[in-house]
């Protein structure tokens, strides 16, 4: 859920001018960390496949 927020608060702020290019960055920055946290669970979730 807070990556879908972090998306849609990025694609607000793309179309506002207000929002400077530093905070911006931020926010992308901040959803890429939970992207890879995101996949990280999910391969611990992953059975080995040893056999």
């Amino acid at each position: 859920m807070e990556h879908a927020e972090l998306n849609a608060s990025i694609d607000r702020t793309g179309s506002e001018l207000q929002m400077d290019e530093l905070s911006l960055r931020r926010l992308k920055k901040q959803r890429l960390s939970l992207r890879d946290e995101i996949s990280r669970l999910e391969v611990g979730l992953l059975p080995d496949e040893t056999a």
